[in-house]
């Protein structure tokens, strides 16, 4: 594959270091940071005139995405940005009607299984309480994370639809109320991503979670997505449905 590369930070070096083990080839990397040192062309924005790709990899941020979205790109793009949720999904509906798009606020396979999992066991738990916890290195910008209101919204649709998250309870003074799904983001070192959810009942805890080892898992499924994203007819794609 010849791959178009949007953003050039940790995740998208570790994309193109993968793709070229792979035998892809890297045709650029669009990036406003004119002090990024790449061996592949840079472009700054997307009004230059941009080489043929076979996809678009997206590991940025939502001002890039919004205007890779907005713009005349016309290959498969595969979407791995977080924040501004439903701004970009609306973005990302209208421009899968003109080319194929997969979007994941997470890359790594096992996530989505994860996923999977939680929807299946909240229902079964419904008199449990809810914490989450994510964890991450000290220099993701946004919490909490993309994967982790992924895995509320999950337990949202699961039959939690009056579901009370509460990030800042230690500014409270009161007992808990059952409605409530504690979320807490962690921030330190190298930690690539770590996502868990406890279920704590009567004299009993259970506890679903994600260890990510390294970030190559999350540039693999990027480029497994792709593979298969650039046969796929016009459309929306998430995990649930790129198999389809």
């Amino acid at each position: 594959m010849k791959l178009l590369l949007v953003g050039y930070g940790a995740m998208n070096q570790r994309v193109a270091a993968l793709a070229e083990q792979q035998g892809h080839t890297i045709a650029g990397v669009i990036t406003p940071e004119e002090s990024i040192k790449a061996d592949y062309p840079v472009f700054n924005d997307f009004s230059a005139e941009l080489p043929d790709a076979d996809v678009v990899i997206d590991f940025s941020h939502p001002v890039l995405t919004k205007q890779l979205l907005q713009s005349s790109i016309m290959a498969p793009l595969v979407i791995a940005t977080t924040g501004e949720k439903e701004t970009l999904e609306q973005l990302m509906q209208q421009k899968a009607e003109t080319q194929p798009v997969f979007f994941s606020a997470n890359m790594s396979y096992g996530v989505h299984i994860l996923t999977e999992i939680i929807k299946h066991a909240t229902p079964m738990l419904k008199q449990f309480d809810i914490e989450m916890i994510e964890k991450h290195h000290n220099q993701k910008v946004d919490a909490p994370s993309g994967t982790l209101v992924k895995l509320y919204d999950a337990i949202v649709e699961s039959g939690h639809l009056d579901a009370k998250p509460v990030y800042d309870r230690h500014e409270q003074s009161e007992k808990r109320d059952p409605k409530e799904i504690g979320i807490s983001s962690i921030r330190g070192g190298t930690i690539v991503g770590e996502h868990e959810v406890i279920y704590a009942g009567h004299d009993e805890v259970m506890s679903i979670k994600h260890s990510a080892q390294s970030k190559d898992i999350f540039a693999s499924g990027a480029l497994t997505v792709a593979d298969t994203l650039i046969s796929k007819p016009n459309g929306y794609y998430t995990y649930h449905n790129l198999g389809a």
